[in-house]
Parts: C-alpha cells; sequence; structure tokens
C-alpha cells in the first residue's frame, strides 16, 4: 500500500530536483529512526540537502526525554515559518514528542503550519501522509496507540559506509519515574531474531565493519517472547545472550556494541557472552543514574549501591579488561547533598571511562514531575560541576593508562580539527588521532601504539603488524 503512494509522489515530482532536510534530536534510536525516514522520502524522489534554505521538505524526528529538545524544536519552527510563507515548504514533525498529546495540542493550535504529524508508531505511513499533504493538501495526524506491532522492511539510507545501528527492540517495560520513554515508546517488543541477523548479514556484506546493537532495554530482548512480531519466529535465538553469540558469528562484521542494557537484567549469561565473543566490545555501559540507594528506589531502578558495585565486581572478574561507561542524573527530586555523595562514591569506585552526565529535567506526565521537593537549578548547577571536576579527573588518570598501549582502531575517516589526520576510536570509546602513513582509508583496521595523552582525545601512531 504504502509503495503505491511512494510512487505516485515520485510521478509528481519527477524531474523537479526536490530537496530534504532532517534534523534530528535525541537518542541513537531516533538517530536509526531518522535513518529509515531518509530512505522512504528519497524512494519518494527527494535528494538530501544539509541547508534549510534549499529544502523543499524539512523533517523533524523528535525527543521527549529532554526539555531542551523541545526548546530547540520551536525555536526551529519559528525559524521556518517565513520560509513556509515565502516557498511554501513541506512542513513534517514526529518522534517520541509527537505521541505526547499535550505537544500535539500545542503543535495543532500553534504551528498551524506544520502539514504532517507522525508518532514513533506510524512512521512507515509517510508515504501516505506525504501524499495526503502533496497530492490532496491535507493536514496530517498521523498519532496511533503506542503498542503497534513491529514493522519490517522499510528502506534506510545509512549516515555512515562502515558502522551501522540496528534496532533489536522496541519501548520499555521499567517505568522509572522520572523518564517518559514508556509512556510514548509502549511496551517492550522484540524483533524476530532472523530479521536482525538478515539485516546484520547485509550490512557485512556491504561492507560495514561495526555494527550497534540498539533498545531501550536490550538485555531483557526476548523477554515479551516476541509476540509482536509480524513474522513467526522459528529461530532458537530468544534470549540477547544468544543474539550476542550470533552476530559474533557472522563474517565481515569485526565490532559489536550495544545499548542500553539495564542493570536489574545484567544476567550471568549476558556476562559470559560478552566474555567469550571476540568481536563484543569490552566497554560496557552500566547506566547508573544515581549512587545512592533510597533515590534509587525513588527512581523505581531496582537495584540498590550495593547490588551495583557487586555486579561491576562481578563483571571484572568474569571480563578480562572490562571498562565501564554510564549515565547519571543530577538533582533528581528530594536527592539531598549527602546522598548525591553516594553518586561521587561510586564514580570513584568505578572509575567509567565516560559518564554521559545530565541535570535532571522534569518531564510532564512521569511520576517525578509531580514531586513538591524539586531541588533549586543553583543547586543542581554546583553538583552537575562537581560531577564533571570528578569525571574529568578519572579521565585524565584512565588516559594516561592507555599511553604506551597498543589498539586496534577502526578508520572512521579524516578528523574535523586537521584534515592531514586520521581518526578512530579504540574499544573503549577513547577518540584516537594519528597521520596516515600508506594510503589508510576510512573503514580500514589498523594498529595504533598510543604516544600521548590528550585529555579529550588520544595521539598515536601506525604501527607495522
Amino acid at each position: 500500500m504504502q509503495i503505491n503512494y511512494t510512487e505516485k509522489i515520485r510521478e509528481k515530482i519527477e524531474n523537479k530536483d526536490l530537496k530534504y532536510i532532517i534534523l534530528t534530536f535525541g537518542c541513537q534510536l531516533n538517530e536509526n529512526d531518522s535513518e529509515k525516514i531518509s530512505g522512504m522520502v528519497e524512494e519518494m524522489g527527494f535528494s538530501k540537502t544539509e541547508e534549510f534554505e534549499k529544502a523543499d521538505l524539512i523533517i523533524f524526528n523528535t525527543c521527549c526525554v529532554r526539555e531542551n529538545a523541545e526548546e530547540r524544536l520551536f525555536g526551529k519552527l519559528g525559524e521556518i515559518k517565513k520560509m513556509k510563507e515565502e516557498k511554501n515548504v513541506l512542513v513534517a514533525i514526529g518522534g517520541c514528542m509527537m505521541q505526547e498529546k499535550s505537544m500535539l495540542e500545542k503543535i495543532k493550535k500553534s504551528y498551524k503550519y506544520v502539514d504532517i504529524v507522525f508518532g514513533t508508531h506510524t512512521m512507515q505511513c509517510l508515504p501516505e501522509d506525504m501524499y495526503k499533504a502533496i497530492i490532496e493538501n491535507e493536514k496530517v495526524k498521523n498519532i496511533i496507540d503506542i503498542d503497534g506491532e513491529i514493522i519490517e522492511g522499510l528502506p534506510i539510507k545509512r549516515n555512515d559506509k562502515t558502522k551501522a545501528s540496528v534496532t533489536i527492540m522496541y519501548g520499555c517495560n521499567n517505568f522509572c519515574t522520572y523518564c517518559i520513554v514508556p509512556y510514548v515508546r509502549g511496551r517492550e517488543r522484540s524483533r524476530n531474531p532472523e530479521d536482525i541477523l538478515n539485516e546484520i548479514r547485509e550490512l557485512a556484506k556491504n561492507g560495514y565493519k561495526e555494527i550497534t546493537l540498539l533498545g531501550q532495554n536490550v538485555n531483557s530482548y526476548g523477554n515479551d517472547n516476541f509476540k509482536y512480531c509480524n513474522s513467526k519466529v522459528t529461530s532458537e535465538i530468544n534470549t540477547f545472550a544468544k543474539l550476542l553469540r550470533a552476530v559474533n558469528e557472522i563474517d565481515g562484521i569485526e565490532k559489536i556494541k550495544f545499548i542500553s542494557p539495564h542493570p536489574k537484567d545484567f544476567k550471568d549469561d549476558v556476562i559470559e557472552a560478552i566474555r567469550d565473543s571476540e568481536k563484543v566490545s569490552k566497554l560496557v555501559h552500566l547506566p547508573l543514574q544515581a549512587g545512592n540507594t533510597k533515590v534509587l528506589k525513588e527512581m523505581n531502578r531496582k537495584y540498590s549501591k550495593e547490588e551495583y558495585l557487586d555486579l561491576v565486581k562481578k563483571m571484572r572478574e568474569k571480563i578480562p579488561g572490562v571498562s565501564f561507561s554510564t549515565d547519571i542524573i543530577v538533582g533528581f527530586p528530594g536527592e539531598t547533598d549527602e546522598e548525591f555523595e553516594d553518586t561521587l562514591d561510586v564514580v570513584n569506585k568505578v572509575k567509567f571511562d565516560q559518564i554521559f552526565m545530565f541535570i535532571y529535567s522534569s518531564r510532564e506526565g512521569t511520576v517525578a514531575a509531580d514531586r513538591d521537593d524539586q531541588i533549586p537549578e543553583k543547586i543542581k548547577h554546583v553538583r552537575f560541576d562537581k560531577l564533571k571536576d570528578l569525571y574529568e579527573k578519572i579521565v585524565e588518570e584512565k588516559n594516561e593508562e592507555y599511553v604506551g598501549t597498543v589498539q586496534d582502531i577502526l578508520i572512521e575517516g579524516f578528523s574535523k580539527n586537521n584534515k592531514k589526520m586520521l581518526t578512530g576510536r579504540t574499544d573503549f570509546n577513547k577518540v584516537v588521532v594519528f597521520e596516515p602513513q600508506n594510503n589508510e582509508k576510512q573503514g580500514d583496521f589498523v594498529k595504533i601504539k598510543i604516544t600521548e595523552n590528550h585529555k579529550w582525545f588520544l595521539y598515536g601512531k601506525i604501527i607495522k603488524e
């Protein structure tokens, strides 16, 4: 059905050289969705541009996890209003934010020039939405309930030629009290393992070397018994551990990463799969959010400070050379200075290679948003700075440990700051900058000896094997 709409639009705009731009907010799941949106739009006959002024179609793929994403969206909508008036550019908004009723009503009331609004579960209907907007001049508000079946086979336009993300599941069942995701992305829905493996095999065939497996909670993959799949599951791969091992066997794929797991679901079989699978990164993203047991309970995280540290200890005992990255929220409602010190204590003990730090942002519709003990912004920022200072000190110490080591690096391309230098990342996601020696190019693997620590990146030299 959608193919017919795609063909009709392509016939309508043939030889018009129409261009589109897509602005993506949020996580890697959103980035992956945007690649699918790009694939659909290019099949309709549009070509991509990076300049708003040249676009005939502007698409926003939104995120509702942080308040600043809303501010960015409304700022951009204000900027393009004149373009809409002068050029009659087509404007579409999709993503998580459009699953919120309050946001949808605000768009309809205050931004009437928006042509298409679609949710996370109606993305596949974009060709029909576009047809109605272009051919029938109809405003489209295509939002449905959040627990629809999984749609396979959407076209995809990858942003990279060597690294690719592959979504293995959608939604979340955890209902952390600060998080809006379960309300806008629905319950956990696992993709058919055969569809996942076929997608990765095709990527390998096309020269991709690094795969990142995506999901809101990847290590609960398979817990839903695949009841949302639109095809029968015949594979025996029914857990995340089994999936990791299967991806590790695919020829051509050299690096495997995954985000995001949940500490409460990190069972021994996953730990052993990471240990045994030579291609799986030994940098494990293990979201902490807070280091105090009382705060963790109020966040509905379902583990204590001690249980988190015990998990880290177990993984260090079972996985040689394992390292950790994490997410931390500063200023959760009711958090005292003493409770925040517990977070700093965990950071000191684990020595994370990477910390993604966030100042708590109240999201309408979550339990935490209704609490009357919100932390003043000034205190949040003081705590954020303390965490940042500690993290930077740890980064300096850990980077010094890499000096003198030899790292296998997948070349990502030329450095943005120096076009004469190549860049890539270590298995622990540290950026490495180095000089080319023998026409090395993007997609090549090279061995790099780390020679210098520059805090936010490492400098190295190519060595002969």
